[in-house]
């Protein structure tokens, strides 16, 4: 029942990642004052369905000096990592809702800096490396601060489990008692997703786009795939920590959604940051405030 329940929120979560795309071309359509994907289906509803059939079924090709197992394996790694967070969301019933949930995805979230730093490293490209050098920097100066400010709201619940989030933010949400922190989460949120204005991972402009400058077909979908299932993650866990966490409920849903939808309306908004001020921002700002 465990594995089956297990299987189930893998399925809904690629199925919600899906339709996160779609929301993305929509809003950033209508931010640009156009429609978006809207030919595929009625009124795009099939579109992500058709890129991924489009993605996977592409030819793919392979560097001639990369390092073929490691370039191979650390899109499929990404996106396994990326899917396994999700086993730490709590369930009411038979799922696996664990005592020490918070430093699973702690434990978890940190693996994925290798995958980065080897898919830019196995491609044998100089732009791919330069661009997972600075991917990996990053995020290794987010993390920091993000599991700072995590203990902060773990002291106030003296508990590692999910689940008591939900208990304690049964009268007063903790966005009340700790809004600094609660927004600085939500930055370095975005800083860890590799999301605008924090995208110098894979900045287009002036990087080739990044470490996955050598993926096409496959490899790209896998990690395309990872990101966004990683931004559900973060937006799951920021309606646990400080929206209330009634995760039985559907207000917690639409949350989510919302929160998600603000990681795009970021996107659209703000400009790329410049990448000292980010180390700057990671290093002096928020590191000195704990």
């Amino acid at each position: 029942m465990m594995m089956f329940s297990s299987l189930i929120l893998l399925i809904c979560v690629l199925i919600g990642v899906a339709f996160l795309t779609l929301l993305e071309r929509k809003v950033l359509g209508y931010i640009h004052i156009r429609k978006g994907p809207n030919k595929v289906g009625m009124l795009g509803l099939v579109q992500p369905f058709s890129d991924a059939i489009k993605l996977f079924t592409k030819e793919q090709t392979f560097p001639l000096m990369s390092n073929f197992n490691l370039y191979y394996f650390s899109p499929v790694m990404n996106f396994f990592l990326s899917l396994f967070l999700w086993i730490c969301m709590p369930f009411f019933s038979v799922n696996l809702s664990f005592n020490l949930s918070m430093l699973f995805f702690l434990s978890v979230s940190s693996l994925g800096v290798y995958t980065v730093m080897l898919a830019g490293w196995a491609s044998n490209s100089n732009y791919a490396l330069l661009g997972s050098l600075r991917a990996v920097a990053q995020t290794i100066s987010y993390e920091v601060s993000l599991a700072l400010i995590l203990l902060s709201f773990l002291y106030l619940i003296l508990s590692l489990n999910m689940l008591d989030f939900m208990k304690y933010q049964m009268k007063i949400w903790f966005i009340f008692l700790l809004l600094p922190l609660s927004l600085m989460w939500l930055v370095s949120s975005l800083a860890e997703t590799n999301r605008t204005p924090f995208d110098f991972a894979e900045g287009e402009s002036e990087l080739v786009s990044g470490f996955n400058v050598e993926y096409s077909s496959g490899g790209f979908a896998m990690i395309f795939l990872a990101e966004y299932s990683s931004i559900l993650f973060m937006s799951m866990l920021c309606c646990m920590l400080f929206l209330g966490g009634d995760i039985f409920t559907m207000m917690f849903f639409l949350k989510l959604v919302f929160i998600s939808f603000f990681w795009i309306w970021v996107r659209g908004t703000l400009p790329r940051f410049r990448y000292d001020k980010l180390m700057y921002l990671a290093w002096k700002s928020y590191l000195s405030v704990f």
